[in-house]
């Protein structure tokens, strides 16, 4: 028989829940651009005016949000 002591817990510690809000924004700029992304693919009749400013900002928010996040990453830390 094994033990729960073989293996790992799956929950996440301090430094995981840490890391994870850290990358909360970019995680939610994702969201929002694939949300956008969707929209455009999706909608009747062809994309409209505002579905292609929204996939525009959702982009640059989702670069500003990706810049943020690398230019804070400590040195030596793989991505």
């Amino acid at each position: 028989m094994t033990s729960s002591e073989d293996f790992p817990t799956p929950d996440p510690n301090a430094a995981d829940l840490a890391e994870i809000e850290r990358e909360l924004p970019l995680i939610e700029a994702e969201v929002l651009l694939l949300d956008a992304q969707i929209a455009v693919l999706t909608s009747d009749g062809g994309p409209s005016d505002l579905d292609w400013q929204r996939l525009r900002r959702a982009q640059r928010r989702m670069l500003r949000e990706a810049r943020t996040l690398l230019a804070i990453k400590p040195t030596g830390q793989a991505a």
